[in-house]
């Protein structure tokens, strides 16, 4: 079955040949897999999904790969928790979190879009693997060059969390430092991809490394039991992943998977770096880049590449968009930790903010369903939450000072109370 048409521009629609080429030639659109669509009709089913591997390869003919899977073969099919105590918090009936913090090899959703994109890069015979990251994409490049034997070079913004830092240089790339934003280090990616013959992930392989993403949304829609949720808020940061849940639910639909979709998308972002919500909040397809400030260092791109997509997809789906501020994004860390028992990064601290938001100004009903997408691991993040937490009891090694302190604390939690 040939699957693949190869690839298409999205603004004029010209088609290409499959390969590492990402720009339109003609209107300097972005190009994206063109799937036969008829083609895979009656061919994947639920059955054939379900009787695929526990891993995003399930889906494997819906993913833009022909010859064997390179890396990542244990990427993906992450849990889908039923927030029961998040919910009763926010006061409403019934929120998912879909928990792509954990089961991964980089503890992120980029070890999706990187499979995918390293798989490819074999097929194309590339020995060099690389790309502009805000540090989870870093960290799984690396991860996932080393698992297929492949070079790899990496760039980030000079000021990188020093957890992500460490969590990239642990599996030996060539790890480049750039004093700039991440806008300026992708600006510099560009001209380097260009000269050398490298597989840059998010550049000239960013088709093919997009559709990765896809297979969130179709966990989502299976793992609820082959229906779509009445509400998806997804974190923005170069707007790709909300584009590609959406994608994936209308694909689901086409193929005859499942009946309708239902769900309104909406964005998260940080108030510091937000240019995609400010673009809904504002109702305009014109993106105005911003500098970055904020705490969510895997979000601050202020010129996201697919932001005007991002919207169009918000703005399709009916949904809405909302910023947190820095504060608000480490009281959603806090909330999802002390509910639900999820330790998330900063990102996951605007999702959840934004979802309070959403719900305290009734964009989301009390009564709806809602998954919220939470896409990466606390454990890389933990600097912004130092000053707000503390130890509580610290005593010498004995029974006596131990009930003192017990005392304490009771005492002290009667006068708080």
């Amino acid at each position: 079955m040939e699957k693949l048409k190869g690839l298409k521009c999205r603004e004029c629609g010209r088609a290409y040949r499959a390969a590492p080429v990402h720009v339109c030639e003609f209107c300097f659109g972005p190009l994206e897999v063109d799937y036969d669509y008829e083609a895979l009709k009656g061919v994947v089913t639920r059955e054939t999904i379900a009787a695929g591997p526990p891993s995003m390869w399930r889906y494997r003919e819906l993913l833009p790969v022909e010859g064997d899977i390179a890396v990542g073969h244990h990427v993906g099919f992450t849990p889908l928790v039923r927030a029961q105590n998040l919910a009763e918090e926010l006061g409403v009936r019934e929120v998912w979190v879909k928990n792509d913090s954990v089961c991964h090899p980089s503890w992120s959703f980029k070890d999706r879009v990187v499979a995918v994109a390293l798989t490819k890069a074999k097929e194309f015979g590339y020995d060099t693997v690389a790309c502009a990251s805000t540090g989870n994409l870093a960290n799984s490049v690396a991860a996932h060059a080393a698992e297929a034997s492949l070079k790899s070079y990496i760039f980030i913004p000079a000021d990188l969390e020093p957890g992500k830092v460490v969590a990239t240089l642990v599996y030996n790339p060539t790890l480049v430092k750039v004093e700039g934003t991440y806008d300026e280090v992708n600006r510099l990616c560009s001209e380097i991809a260009d000269k050398y013959r490298w597989a840059f992930v998010n550049v000239n392989f960013r088709p093919y490394y997009s559709e990765g993403s896809k297979t969130y949304g179709y966990e989502i829609v299976e793992q609820l039991g082959w229906r779509t949720p009445d509400h998806v808020v997804v974190p923005c940061a170069g707007g790709s992943l909300i584009t590609k849940i959406w994608k994936a639910m209308k694909e689901f639909k086409q193929l005859g998977l499942i009946e309708r979709v239902g769900t309104k998308v909406h964005a998260a972002q940080a108030l510091g770096c937000g240019p995609i919500v400010t673009m809904i909040k504002n109702d305009t397809d014109v993106l105005v880049p911003v500098r970055p400030n904020t705490i969510a260092k895997s979000l601050a791109i202020g010129n996201p590449a697919d932001g005007y997509y991002a919207y169009r997809t918000v703005k399709e789906s009916g949904g809405y968009g909302e910023h947190a501020t820095d504060a608000e994004i480490i009281d959603g860390m806090l909330l999802l930790a002390r509910t639900e028992g999820i330790f998330t990064e900063t990102a996951g601290g605007v999702t959840i903010a934004a979802t309070k938001k959403l719900i305290d100004a009734g964009v989301i009903g009390k009564q709806d369903s809602l998954v919220v997408c939470i896409t990466g691991n606390g454990l890389k993040t933990p600097d912004p939450l130092y000053a707000r937490l503390e130890t509580h009891v610290k005593i010498r090694p004995s029974l006596s000072a131990f009930d003192r302190a017990l005392a304490d604390l009771k005492a002290h939690s009667v006068r708080e109370g």
